[in-house]
């Protein structure tokens, strides 16, 4: 074997190992950059959120919304009282104890709905019904001056100390009679005394 031959053969294999070492170092580089570039994505993922990025909380339920209102009037604890919204007229006066017992609620509409602020006046009274005697109502005493002649017995019945029996009386007696000429002529109808006719007689004329 020539030695000339010998050192070509040599020289071609450094040179491919020199070829196959830069291969690996550039696969090496390759794989070596693909695995920080994983592990950045991997730590990005992980990183809490910076300031200016912070998850945007849910939304919390509203509080309830109230409303003010007065309550003024005839109700049992006249006062301002906090109510839910949306609530009703009725609501604020149940609120206030309700209506004291007698007073009319119809000139209020209880199913309006109230505002904040509002004030509710409770106060027109019922009148209380006429209890009925079995005595007869008597028609108040005349001011004026009645004409005998001509005067009906409800007239003569309102004179003072003059019931329905006298002014029926009189009425007979005017009937039967005539007109009455004087007023003595009232001292002849039956029941007529003096002290009566005395009481009665400055609310009489011809």
């Amino acid at each position: 074997m020539n030695l000339p031959e010998l050192v070509d053969i040599t020289s071609s294999q450094r040179r491919g190992l020199a070829i196959l070492a830069s291969s690996v170092l550039l696969l090496g580089a390759f794989y070596l950059y693909l695995g920080q570039g994983r592990a950045i994505e991997s730590a990005s993922a992980n990183t809490p959120p910076e300031i200016g990025q912070l998850i945007t909380p849910s939304p919390s339920p509203s509080p309830t919304l109230l409303l003010v209102i007065d309550v003024a009037g005839r109700v049992k604890r006249p006062g301002v009282y906090s109510l839910p919204f949306n609530s009703r007229a009725i609501d604020a006066i149940k609120a206030a104890g309700g209506a004291l017992p007698g007073v009319d609620l119809s000139d209020i509409n209880l199913a309006q709905l109230v505002v904040d602020g509002e004030q509710i006046l409770v106060g027109r009274i019922v009148p209380s019904p006429v209890t009925k005697t079995n005595s007869k109502s008597k028609l108040p005493s005349s001011t004026g001056i009645i004409p005998i002649n001509s005067a009906t017995a409800a007239e003569l019945d309102s004179l003072p100390g003059i019931g329905p029996v006298i002014a029926k009386r009189i009425i007979d007696y005017r009937m039967k009679n005539g007109p009455f000429t004087s007023l003595d002529q009232l001292r002849k109808v039956s029941g007529m005394g003096a002290a009566k006719y005395q009481v009665i007689k400055s609310h009489l004329r011809l």
